[in-house]
């Protein structure tokens, strides 16, 4: 059996810094499949913000794992995926890490704000006690099917203890077993440099637009030591706003013509979707029912 952590874990080894995008449905993970990254990411607040909701947590699992099996069943990339708190008790995460890897995710990650969670680049965050966040990932390894599936610590501490405080709760993390270290909001490379001295196993740096960290480029990332780059809403917002130019010229002018250049083409979309192929299975089984029960 192949599994998906194996696959994830050999594009950490292989690609470094392994480069992760986010996307918000399975159609999205077609086209970041083809473009060429060899893995994906599915955003919590991602799945929150398709149903018009703030990253709050106020989405389920089975939110989660509905889009997980959606992009799963369309692309051979392994998908990590953002697992929040945890919905709950250590067995609470201990079932939510069963079911995520038995839908074909490649692993998780998991972190240590309390329940009602925020948007990690936002203020006001509050964070459990490094103790309760250790439950959370050893129930996390019980829960998974398979050694292989990758099981991420996300510390969000930074804001809210400091840098020492939040090293010691990612060299705790690293020693409860964590497979990897998510040291979110980060402010400069010459600390995020302090983690991936410091840590054994691979350091995610979160390089979301319009939050805490600046966008540094892969080469900066890589020469610190940085094993994962996650870009987890970048296709998600562009593809936001240039709907939105769209609604407005369609309101406004009364015709899409000054936007169509924003537009996917209708070729693009059906070789992303392999239309012909399905076309051409289609008329097989047409032929098939003709020739066997037609009149």
């Amino acid at each position: 059996m192949d599994y998906p952590g194996l696959a994830l874990r050999k594009a950490i080894i292989e690609e470094k810094p392994l480069q992760i995008p986010g996307v918000i449905n399975a159609f999205a993970a077609r086209m970041a499949e083809r473009v060429g990254f060899r893995a994906l990411y599915l955003s919590g607040a991602g799945v929150a913000n398709t149903m018009a909701l703030p990253d709050l947590g106020m989405t389920s699992l089975n939110d989660v794992l509905n889009e997980v099996e959606h992009i799963t069943a369309v692309s051979a990339l392994p998908l990590l995926v953002d697992a929040d708190t945890g919905w709950g008790s250590p067995l609470n995460v201990r079932r939510s890490f069963s079911l995520l890897s038995k839908s074909g995710a490649a692993g998780a990650h998991i972190e240590d704000q309390q329940e009602f969670k925020r948007c990690g680049h936002r203020d006001g965050k509050h964070i459990v006690k490094t103790s309760e966040m250790i439950g959370r990932i050893k129930a996390a390894l019980d829960g998974r099917e398979h050694d292989s599936f990758v099981v991420m610590a996300r510390t969000d501490a930074y804001s809210v203890e400091g840098e020492q405080r939040t090293l010691d709760r990612a060299l705790a993390y690293q020693a409860a077993g964590a497979d990897a270290i998510f040291v979110e909001a980060m402010p400069t490379l010459e600390q995020y440099k302090i983690f991936t001295q410091a840590l054994s196993v691979p350091v995610l740096a979160n390089i979301t637009e319009f939050g805490k960290t600046p966008l540094f480029t892969k080469q900066q990332l890589a020469s610190i030591g940085i094993g994962i780059i996650l870009y987890p809403l970048s296709a998600f917002r562009a593809m936001n706003a240039a709907a939105l130019k769209v609604f407005s010229a369609l309101r406004q002018d009364g015709t899409q013509q000054a936007v169509v250049d924003l537009m996917q083409s209708r070729q693009e979309l059906y070789q992303y979707l392999e239309y012909e192929k399905y076309e051409q299975e289609l008329e097989s089984y047409l032929q098939l029912m003709e020739k066997e029960y037609g009149n």
